[in-house]
């Protein structure tokens, strides 16, 4: 008897997606999960479930694909839109667009892993919990790897300050140092009017232990209505890779001239990418 997973990956994820998934690098133990947790046929049931929303409803557009190297990555993009459909979004474009396909190990807000059933089902999709020595592990086993250097300073902000670069951490450029890896700054268009945060509700976001929690035009007065995101276009844009050589110890006056290097790549890719996109958030047909 197939179980709801296998019906739902052979009504809505084409064979050719299906092996691209197979074709991605994965060290599978015998009860068909990695050393991370992420099992293959989940992953394949969430981008079943999530193939519309990047094809139809958010319409995505990649540009640099050619820019993700084959070995060990690290994406670094921008954040906003309060959920993380920006991240969701990226992981696809490299399974469906990337050659070879890559399985995106993002790394989550440490806590995430608080949430029930999302929490199970981040580790199942390959999403690792923030912390440096997971990002190393991965690196170091030629995985590819997405941080948003932003945080939360990033993903709460509300919409007056979208696309607004917030300070950058630094850890990211330490390690991309200490593993040999590059960097490839990333801008992400649409996501930041997705869901348009106009306040940040502290009292409620710390009765749930949250960083933050987002009052929009639509929620919580719409309910659960107004949780749904904007039919925005999203763009993707990947920028050319960059190599930091050093030592991982070098000064923080170092560093910080690095993570500037990256944000000002990230910040032309962003403001190339509006540019391009013109004044409407919602250029291209939504169905």
């Amino acid at each position: 008897m197939r179980s709801i997973k296998q019906s739902l990956i052979e009504f809505a994820l084409p064979k050719d997606l299906q092996e691209r998934i197979d074709q991605a690098p994965l060290n599978l133990n015998s009860t068909g999960f990695d050393p991370w947790g992420l099992n293959p046929e989940t992953a394949k049931a969430v981008v079943a479930a999530t193939l519309w929303l990047y094809k139809k409803y958010f319409r995505v557009e990649v540009h640099g694909i050619e820019n993700i190297p084959k070995g060990r990555a690290l994406i670094a993009a921008n954040h906003g839109g309060q959920i993380p459909l920006d991240a969701m979004m990226v992981a696809l474009a490299l399974l469906i667009e990337a050659d070879p396909p890559r399985i995106t190990r993002g790394m989550v807000e440490r806590w995430a892993p608080s949430l029930p059933f999302f929490s199970t089902l981040f580790t199942r999709c390959g999403q690792v919990t923030g912390d440096p020595k997971n990002c190393r592990d991965l690196l170091n086993k030629d995985e590819c790897v997405m941080v948003f250097p932003e945080g939360v300073r990033g993903s709460g902000k509300t919409f007056d300050k979208r696309y607004q670069l917030q300070r950058f951490g630094t850890g990211f450029i330490r390690l991309a140092i200490e593993t040999n890896t590059p960097i490839i700054p990333t801008a992400i268009i649409g996501c930041e009017e997705s869901y348009p945060g106009i306040f940040n509700a502290k009292i409620l976001a710390k009765l749930i232990k949250a960083p933050y929690f987002p009052v929009t035009p639509f929620f919580p007065l719409f309910g659960p209505l107004g949780v749904t995101p904007l039919p925005t276009k999203v763009t993707i844009r990947f920028s050319k890779p960059l190599l930091f050589e050093g030592n991982k110890d070098t000064s923080d006056h170092n560093v910080q001239d690095m993570v500037n290097s990256v944000m000002s790549s990230m910040d032309t890719e962003i403001q190339t990418g509006l540019d391009k996109r013109g004044k409407s958030i919602f250029t291209g047909r939504a169905f």
